[in-house]
């Protein structure tokens, strides 16, 4: 295809999509009023069903298909890294050196991983009723493993992260929120439709099947950060190339705080 043929063919879609937005910007509400239609519904919707966080309803009943798509962008970005940045056969894997870290530091950062993975469970647990949900709640269970990082070096976050283990508790999220769509579908209702009992507003039973699908978000968002923060640390402090060679992804720091491994 020659360059004319190609501009000619980039014009046109530029001139179509140029003629939708313009036809959407058209049909928008006007700018500053206290009063939306779909803000109203919405709003409506979550609290009839009895879903006290009105973003957890949108998120998980009035649109949850879309919020499948999210989930599975966030599994094929991890999954697409997991790919790129695996060991290569010029590349080996080396044992960090031991961290020496400030006892005050230590304290600190052991005192508070407990209470930042406790947060992040509550965060998820309690998407349907206050503000946050799987997604939040995730990353910060995810966050509170690698305190250990801080606090101790990165073996012991070695030793307490299986990413085997973390990979299947990915995929298990993933495949969690479709598997509950397709149940929802053999009771005769549509894909993703909340047909499970509302409960009593505000309480952790209430949103039917938002707070099912909201653990789902979860699990795979908490395991998948863990997995993605894993194949970058590996790139950063154990993997080299097979002459000795640090990359220039290496972090050490000279001390052996972060271990002497780089970037291949």
């Amino acid at each position: 295809m020659s360059l004319r043929v190609r501009m000619v063919v980039l014009a046109v879609g530029l001139l179509g999509l140029a003629a939708m937005l313009v036809a959407a910007f058209r049909k928008l509400p006007g700018f500053g009023g206290s009063w939306h239609p779909y803000g109203q519904r919405a709003v409506e919707t979550a609290l009839g069903r009895h879903t006290s966080n009105v973003i957890a309803s949108i998120n998980f009943d009035q649109r949850a298909f879309d919020t499948m798509g999210e989930q599975a962008i966030l599994f094929g970005a991890v999954l697409g890294t997991v790919v790129i940045l695996r060991t290569t056969r010029d590349e080996r894997r080396v044992e960090p050196e031991p961290a020496r870290v400030p006892a005050p530091l230590r304290r600190y950062a052991l005192a508070v991983l407990p209470v930042t993975l406790l947060t992040g469970l509550y965060v998820v647990a309690h998407g349907q009723v206050s503000p946050g949900g799987g997604f939040q709640g995730g990353v910060v269970a995810a966050t509170a493993l690698h305190l250990l990082y801080i606090a101790v070096d990165y073996r012991a976050l070695q030793r307490v992260r299986s990413v085997p283990l973390f990979t299947l508790a990915d995929a298990a999220g993933e495949a969690g929120y479709p598997l509950l769509g397709l149940g929802v579908l053999m009771t005769g209702a549509s894909f993703l439709e909340n047909v499970l009992p509302y409960g009593t507003l505000g309480t952790l039973s209430s949103g039917g099947t938002v707070p099912v699908l909201n653990a789902a978000i979860g699990l795979e968002v908490a395991a998948a950060v863990v997995v993605l923060l894993a194949q970058f640390l590996d790139q950063a402090i154990v993997i080299e190339s097979e002459d000795g060679e640090q990359g220039a992804g290496s972090v050490g720091d000279g001390d052996g705080r972060r271990g002497e491994g780089g970037a291949a």
